[in-house]
């Protein structure tokens, strides 16, 4: 398929989590879903083990129960105080923002069920455990990956959004889905075409407040 012409430093600033504007409508072909992970692939890995696997959902009854799962998972977390929206509520010129992204977040679990394609993306675990003192390299010979799913993914005029809040019922969706006990699940990918295409880089906090030079 012809992708966006899009430079990379726009494609790598403007790559958003796409939430209301998903088209819930329009079904994404399997081979372009494919063709994203192709790419995908080419992400490094610890010891170039290559671990990960990736499940494409595109079964509406498996979708809406993983999106149920979703929806308790998201309830529970708002009840709790720490989500988006709670964030920042001090800070006027943040709290707006988080607002909306909380908002969203709402609008995504509510439609999460028909959202066409739900990637999954896991890691087998080296030797049938997680590893002691090296999450890191486990979770980064997968998260890469997704990253560049999401990029291929974007400029191929498809929206995604990073979720991990199925992660709750982990187990459950594991069985429901008859994942094998030594793959883990690490992020949860909602794929559709986008509506509109306004995406621009996010505010963000100076780098200065976060950059250290030769230690903190």
């Amino acid at each position: 398929m012809t992708t966006s012409p899009l430079g990379p430093d726009e494609l790598l600033t403007t790559t958003r989590t796409v939430r209301k504007r998903l088209d819930l409508t329009r079904p994404v072909p399997l081979e372009l879903v494919r063709e994203c992970l192709e790419i995908a692939l080419q992400a490094p890995s610890g010891s170039n083990r290559q671990g990960w696997h990736w499940i494409a959902i595109t079964e509406p009854e498996l979708r809406e129960r993983i999106a149920d799962y979703y929806r308790r998972s998201l309830d529970t977390y708002y009840r709790s105080g720490r989500s988006a929206a709670s964030l920042y509520k001090d800070d006027p010129d943040r709290a707006a923002t988080q607002r909306r992204v909380g908002d969203s977040s709402l609008h995504l679990a509510d439609h999460m069920g028909e959202v066409p394609v739900l990637v999954l993306g896991c890691i087998r675990l080296p030797t049938g455990a997680l590893p002691e003192g090296s999450q890191a390299s486990l979770w980064g010979s997968l998260l890469p990956a997704a990253w560049s799913y999401m990029l291929a993914a974007r400029a191929r005029g498809l929206g995604t959004a990073w979720t991990t809040l199925h992660l709750a019922y982990e187990n459950e969706v594991a069985e429901l889905l008859g994942l094998p006990g030594d793959v883990r699940q690490g992020v949860l990918i909602p794929t559709a075409y986008y509506t509109g295409d306004t995406f621009r880089p996010a505010p963000r906090a100076p780098l200065d407040e976060v950059f250290h030079l030769n230690g903190w």
